[in-house]
């Protein structure tokens, strides 16, 4: 199946990654309305992964991303929020995604089917590049 070239890598492209201290929360501490998002399915020295669900209406507050591959095992519209604006895209079941970091995002399932991903994090790159920051 070939890869998608749609906005969705845009959903967690951004800058890449140097030595610096990473100044938001990352996808497990970040949560929604005070309840969390991502789960971590296996965490070892060199990578984590995770597996993050958005049911409709459900997002994910202010968050970094390390350098990392992802997987949709369930797509969606979702609307994310950057350091280049607000847009919304469509993630497709089985799809797959890569990124160098993202320094910060938030992202709302503006759909009406649960997104849900998986997401393997690398931790031999640094945190990600600093950018401008919210508000």
């Amino acid at each position: 199946m070939p890869i998608p070239t749609f906005a969705i890598t845009a959903l967690l492209l951004s800058q890449s990654s140097a030595a610096a201290p990473r100044p938001f929360p990352d996808p497990l501490e970040a949560a929604w309305k005070g309840k969390p998002v991502c789960e971590r399915l296996m965490e070892d020295d060199t990578q984590r992964v995770l597996r993050c669900s958005f049911p409709p209406g459900g997002g994910h507050d202010l968050h970094t991303h390390r350098p990392h591959f992802g997987y949709a095992l369930s797509g969606g519209r979702m609307r994310i929020t950057d350091a280049s604006g607000v847009r919304e895209t469509v993630l497709a079941t089985g799809s797959t995604f890569t990124s160098t970091g993202v320094h910060w995002h938030e992202v709302l399932n503006v759909g009406d089917t649960t997104v849900q991903y998986l997401i393997v994090e690398s931790k031999v790159a640094g945190a990600v590049k600093k950018g401008t920051s919210p508000k």
